[in-house]
């Protein structure tokens, strides 16, 4: 995994430009430092230019990007990141067509595939990416992200160029691009966020290539489009045949991402979905000789404090030394400090350039920078719940009857807190209402439907494209800025596609949640962790988080200075503070109730203060 950023301009000739342009680059890729700590190249060209921040996984020491290659005398030049895992396949595949290779890094065999089949490659690849590639014999710039939107890609258009980069903040490093929120930006942040509306990088004038999209830059201007979506219809298949076939898919998926010339890892709470990831991995590495290595994490004092709820119905403590002691896996428990907690909730938002999922964030932001101490790459559950229809949301009558986000029915604590001014400019229900009625009339209909299965089919698309998408761009913001690969098995696109069909009377079968999943575990897991309740990712329930959280806003807001405070009233602010909270009422999803919701308003405060982002 890296970072990638760079400009693009066919008004410009930066290699005879009076700027010094590989300065910039530089410049620009520094501030992508955590993403790619091992190495970094700038590549300066007539119309273009490609930063690059190496985090070295494969071929550590021929994989140097940005990577040039000559090909019937035009050239081609790659910023990418990210990981193929049909590597192999394609590169017999071009080799067969005569292409030799210099390397064994993935970045060649991509570069080669976009050589020989254009833009159509994108449709070719397994994996998790975002690149960049100059193309001298087409004059033009593409442009690709991965079918889901595991890694990221966002972009600038000023008069005369386009800017792109992993991160937002490298885009605030290019001359007169500044960070700034309109009414649309304040909308994403207080009616979606820490979900993020596709293609919308809520600063104004940040957009993003959205997952499964490519785009094209040359002299005629900026053209973007899908290479890939999901498609409905009939699952034809008997119910024997989809166990077995899921469970081919899923076990094949996380092989595939075992492939690693650095120290591989997986996180295990013993739960279904980690511990499914985790069985298969230990099972591989046993037959090579090898002792897999795995990573449990919980708060302080969890022990003490941990509250049973509907959503989280039981602690991982019990589950994962089951597991350990199964598979025989060299295992790590960390205990995140509950400062941490506090004390990181500025990194993790400046590490997303946005709010996020407060201490959600910071403990993973912490996690992953223990876990890097030994291990550059891990193997994690993301996704599972989306795909196989894990969440509660899923069979909640609620959720079918009501016109609305199912994680975040209820804005009035979000909308209560704005001064008047602004809650009359922003219309926080409607702009909510306005995205989620875009989404639904995009969901891909099967005429086959019922009418139960066809509003269950626009639940499981939300999940797809909003909620699954906010789990991995956290997921990768919090590891890459501890210089940590995470690869998600459950991601894989071809047990996307497969499962989406499956109906429900197979998914739900005797109204076991994950089902299908579930029955592909068989043999692979003990039966208890096989039939385990789902329990989300952990958080705290120690009150000395919530005490603390509440202290940070209360000194925030003591400052009349406060940004925050041009967009919050300080009445209300300070009513949050003094106020009890419902622990079983979340704001965001299953997990992010008062303490979460003061955590947010933190970061906001932090990226309008260290951004001195200006309100227009």
């Amino acid at each position: 995994m890296c970072g990638i950023c760079g400009y693009i301009g066919y008004n410009s000739n930066y290699i005879k430009s009076g700027r010094d342009e590989k300065a910039l680059g530089r410049r620009m890729a520094d501030t992508l430092w955590s993403r790619g700590p091992d190495d970094c190249g700038v590549w300066v060209g007539e119309h273009a230019v490609f930063a690059h921040r190496r985090l070295a996984v494969i071929d550590i020491e021929r994989g140097r990007q940005p990577m040039q290659r000559v090909s019937e005398g035009y050239d081609f030049t790659i910023a990418y990141n990210g990981e193929l895992y049909n590597t192999a396949e394609l590169r017999a595949e071009l080799e067969r067509r005569g292409y030799e290779f210099k390397t064994d890094s993935d970045t060649e065999v991509l570069l080669y595939a976009y050589i020989h089949y254009g833009a159509d490659c994108a449709r070719k690849l397994n994996g998790i990416f975002a690149f960049a590639i100059y193309d001298s014999m087409r004059q033009r710039v593409f442009l690709c992200r991965d079918r889901f939107g595991v890694k990221p890609l966002f972009y600038y258009v000023t008069d005369t160029e386009l800017v792109f980069a992993s991160e937002i903040k490298a885009l605030f490093a290019y001359p007169d691009i500044e960070p700034e929120l309109d009414s649309t930006g304040l909308s994403e942040l207080f009616a979606i966020s820490p979900a993020r509306t596709p293609g919308n990088g809520v600063y104004r004038g940040v957009h993003e290539l959205k997952p499964g999209y490519c785009m094209t830059v040359n002299r005629t201007g900026i053209c973007d489009g899908s290479y890939w979506s999901l498609k409905s219809g009939e699952h034809t298949d008997s119910y024997e045949y989809t166990i077995d076939k899921t469970k081919f898919l899923l076990t094949d998926a996380i092989k595939r991402q075992l492939v690693s010339d650095v120290p591989v890892a997986t996180f295990l709470s013993g739960g279904l979905d980690s511990s499914f990831i985790t069985a298969i991995a230990a099972r591989e590495f046993n037959k090579r000789g090898k002792r897999l290595s795995t990573y449990s994490f919980d708060y302080e004092d969890n022990d003490r404090y941990f509250r049973q709820t509907a959503f989280q119905p039981s602690s991982d403590s019990e589950w994962v030394p089951r597991m350990r002691d199964e598979f025989d896996t060299d295992h790590t428990n960390l205990i995140c400090p509950n400062s941490s907690l506090v004390d990181l909730l500025d990194d993790a938002a400046l590490a997303k350039d946005l709010p996020g999922m407060a201490d959600c964030d910071s403990s993973l932001l912490w996690f992953c920078r223990e876990v890097k101490k030994n291990h550059t790459v891990v193997l994690s559950g993301e996704c599972s719940d989306e795909i196989f229809g894990g969440y509660p949301w899923f069979r909640d009558e609620r959720a079918f009857s009501t016109p609305a986000f199912p994680w975040c029915y209820d804005l009035s604590i979000r909308s209560d807190i704005l001064t008047d001014t602004m809650r009359r400019q922003l219309d926080l229900e409607g702009y909510s209402r306005m995205r989620y009625d875009e989404s639904i009339s995009r969901t891909p209909g099967y005429t086959g439907d019922n009418t139960e299965e066809k509003r269950r089919r626009e639940i499981s698309w939300l999940n797809i494209v909003w909620f699954m998408t906010n789990l991995l761009d956290r997921k990768d913001r919090m590891s890459m800025a501890s210089g940590l690969e995470v690869r998600v098995p459950f991601c894989d696109h071809r047990l996307v596609e497969y499962v989406w069909n499956i109906p429900w009377e197979m998914k739900n079968k005797d109204n076991v949640t994950k089902n299908v999943l579930r029955e592909a575990a068989k043999g692979i897991l003990p039966e208890d962790v096989r039939l385990r309740r789902k329990s989300p990712y952990p958080k705290t329930h120690n009150p000395v988080y919530e005490a603390a959280v509440k202290a940070r806003l209360n000194d925030i807001i003591a400052d009349t200075n406060a940004p925050i405070l041009e967009i919050c009233d300080k009445r209300k602010l300070q009513g949050i503070i003094t106020g009890e909270f419902d622990y079983g009422k979340p704001f965001f999803g299953q997990l992010m109730a008062g303490p979460q919701f003061i955590g947010f308003l933190v970061q906001v405060n932090t990226l309008l203060d260290r951004y001195n982002v200006k309100l227009v």
